[in-house]
């Protein structure tokens, strides 16, 4: 029982010391590209109300939020999913605001997935969401945005798949399929399966034209020229329009010199059913999931009574740094290396060499000794926490000892030296 204790559930984990220390440095090192682009920080909170996540806002499915009741019977979820949060916020704080919104933020999703899935059920997640801007130009300053951040962590082989949904949804109103043939279909895109795309169109009543489409649907991907390319293949206005718009927003990337970072693929599709322009996800080698997933969602602000268009994406910290942990790349993180050890006749003098320390922007551990316990035995606990210098103040207090405990290598200072 002592050591049921001890342990996590599963999808959850404990995470502290150097791997803490640098998740922080590395949602700070976004959090500062999002703030140079002007956006401004939002938390919304943990748990809410189910409805605004119900599946008909096209988030998470129900079975997969965490649910419970409050005193009053509510039904109430942890955050599945930031973005019909900050919708909501947006909808009860900025009703009237008829401009363009930007938010960024920095939270933990929970989401119930399968045990074998193998995934996190609670994860780290730092985004931005423009709000009140429908035009080309937002799409391509978030995507911009997303090859910024991913770089200020330490990556350099990024790669960002864009696809527009609209494509896909101007094919599906001209074939006119039930519910659950589009799920279906759906599905089997997604996954490039082109014998199940070719079996399921073939049984459908639609035109050999529209058919042709979707069969090639699962291969529309790679460069713009290829993407270009399916407007001989639909005379869909839906669907033409998509394509002009990734078009338009490839021009965008290039003014930015990002656009060899991006490929398309108009068979890229998502679980979140709130999508209703570009989609994308951004992936670097080191992990099998993408990092990074967003899109335009410009009808889901409505629901919560505030018609305006949005776009945003939110990075998988986790991810992120598994890719940079498989890729060896370093990230530079504040490290205490020093522990000042003094008697209690020596206080007032290690509380002063630990501020002079301290005031140089330097860290330092300061401990006072246990009569009980030798020098030796600081030596050795200062090296299982991976300290390499230990200062001694001994009763007089009058001078440091100074041993740097990876060399061997043992000096003697006056005090006053360290205090000049």
């Amino acid at each position: 029982m002592a050591n049921k204790l001890l342990h996590t559930p599963d999808g959850v984990r404990d995470i502290y010391g150097a791997e803490c220390t640098r998740k922080a440095v590395i949602q700070e090192k976004i959090l500062k590209v999002f703030h140079l682009c002007g956006y401004q920080d939002i938390e919304t909170p943990t748990f809410e109300f189910f409805d605004i996540f119900n599946e008909s806002r096209g988030s998470v499915k129900a079975k997969e939020m965490f649910k419970f009741f409050d005193r009053d019977n509510h039904t109430l979820v942890l955050r599945p999913d930031e973005t019909p949060a900050i919708a909501r916020c947006a909808a009860k704080y900025f009703l009237h605001e008829d401009m363009p919104i930007r938010l960024c933020y920095m939270e933990r999703t929970f989401i119930n997935h399968s045990s074998y899935q193998g995934r996190l059920k609670e994860a780290s997640q730092t985004g931005v969401e423009l709000i009140g801007d429908g035009s080309a130009d937002s799409d391509g300053e978030i995507l911009a945005m997303v090859i910024w951040a991913l770089m200020s962590a330490g990556l350099t082989e990024i790669q960002v798949e864009l696809g527009e949904v609209d494509f896909f949804k101007g094919l599906l109103e001209e074939a006119g399929m039930d519910e659950e043939q589009e799920e279906r279909l759906r599905e089997l895109i997604e996954n490039k399966n082109y014998f199940g795309v070719e079996e399921l169109v073939n049984s459908q009543p639609i035109s050999d034209e529209l058919k042709q489409v979707f069969l090639k649907l699962p291969e529309l991907f790679g460069s713009l020229d290829q993407i270009k390319a399916a407007k001989e293949l639909t005379s869909n206005k839906r669907a033409l329009k998509a394509i002009e718009r990734l078009e338009e927003v490839n021009e965008i990337l290039s003014f930015y010199e990002l656009s060899d970072y991006v490929s398309y693929d108009l068979g890229m599709l998502s679980q979140y059913q709130y999508y209703t322009g570009i989609i994308f996800k951004a992936y670097s080698y080191g992990t099998g999931d993408y990092i990074v997933n967003g899109g335009r969602y410009d009808k889901l602000l409505e629901q919560f009574g505030k018609d305006s268009p949005a776009v945003g994406f939110g990075i998988s910290v986790e991810e992120l740094l598994l890719a940079l942990s498989r890729q060896k790349i370093k990230t530079e993180i504040p490290v205490t290396n020093t522990m000042i050890l003094y008697e209690q006749e020596s206080r007032e003098q290690a509380i002063l060499l630990a501020d002079h320390f301290r005031s140089t922007g330097l860290s330092v551990q300061l401990q006072s000794r246990d009569g009980k316990r030798s020098i030796e035995d600081y030596e050795a606990y200062a090296l299982r926490r991976e300290l390499t210098n230990l200062l001694y103040l001994d009763s007089r207090g009058i001078s440091v000892t100074i041993k740097n405990l990876s060399l061997g290598r043992e000096d003697e200072i006056p005090l006053s030296e360290y205090l000049k």
